[in-house]
């Protein structure tokens, strides 16, 4: 059977990454997609992960729901980030294994990294520390899938494959300013202030941190080629391999909306991890991925959703 007529299940297929990752592999031809959302099935429950796997009797499950959040969120409730992730992802692959999946794409984090992991980020460096303070209960929780999926392959002959994107951003993205991250939150509060007439704008941090972006339809398009063409049991990178401040990011996007008051940085908040950028050389290595969205295109198709979608 060709892999385009295989069942292929996304998990949060609804959710910002899933949806373009339905999205990309309908555009490729794939026949039998099925989305599994929070609506349906709380897969942090065994009775409804048991129940999508007899429904939807997938061959593929790309697994991509998660408690997600940027600083503020992952602060206020890290309790909730650790457990909701780590049960997710245990007993999602788990009943993957019992009901016979062939394969299983686990969709890690960036925030798994050491918080002094050395720039650029290697997969190598991936156990080198103890994760950033901020996110270290969500970078955990969703490390433990790639324990899983190295255990189940020892003892099963599972083929779990483990893939870490990158901050990622663009259409669809969450702009709720409680638990957004940080391109939509700067994206929303400069438009916000010149639809209100506001001359300030408050940033957390001091804006020295760095970060790495990465379009969410090229980290689409990642997870297409290696659910195709990968089947190794080392985790890989998913990233578009440059690096930019926060400030200078704020100066961008100020730029790219047009706001024109000032910037006050609330220096009493946190950073988050010094800095990020991942190596991406394994993943054009092991399944030819190398990002194509030029970051100011891609800031400027963000913006324009917003403002369609928001106004």
């Amino acid at each position: 059977m060709s892999i385009k007529q295989k069942r292929i299940c996304v998990t949060g297929g609804r959710g910002f990454l899933g949806s373009h990752i339905i999205n990309i592999f309908k555009r490729k031809g794939y026949a039998h997609l099925f989305s599994a959302d929070i609506d349906e099935y709380d897969l942090r429950l065994a009775a409804d992960i048991n129940r999508m796997y007899q429904i939807i009797k997938p061959d593929i499950v790309i697994h991509c729901a998660a408690r997600v959040g940027g600083i503020g969120a992952n602060r206020e409730h890290p309790g909730e980030f650790f457990y909701d992730n780590l049960v997710m992802g245990a007993n999602v692959l788990e009943y993957a294994r019992r009901y016979g999946v062939e394969k299983f794409v686990a969709i890690g984090t960036i925030c798994s990294y050491p918080k002094h992991t050395p720039v650029p980020f290697k997969e190598e460096d991936l156990w080198n520390g103890y994760p950033e303070e901020t996110n270290a209960p969500y970078g955990l929780a969703k490390k433990m899938l790639l324990v899983q999926s190295h255990a189940y392959r020892q003892q099963y002959g599972f083929n779990s494959i483990y893939l870490m994107p990158v901050n990622l951003y663009g259409p669809g993205d969450n702009f709720d300013p409680a638990t957004s991250h940080v391109i939509p939150a700067l994206i929303k509060r400069c438009l916000d202030a010149i639809e209100h007439g506001q001359h300030e704008i408050v940033v957390w941090g001091t804006g020295s941190a760095s970060r790495e972006f990465l379009y969410v339809e090229d980290c689409a398009d990642a997870v297409l080629l290696a659910t195709e063409r990968y089947n190794g049991a080392s985790p890989i990178n998913i990233g578009a391999g440059f690096e930019i401040t926060i400030r200078d990011l704020v100066q961008f996007i100020i730029s790219l909306t047009g706001y024109i008051g000032t910037i006050t940085w609330d220096t009493s908040k946190p950073d988050g991890q010094p800095r990020r950028m991942l190596d991406t050389s394994k993943a054009e290595e092991a399944f030819g991925f190398k990002a194509k969205t030029d970051f100011e295109i891609g800031l400027k198709k963000t913006i324009t959703w917003y403002r369609e979608h928001h106004t």
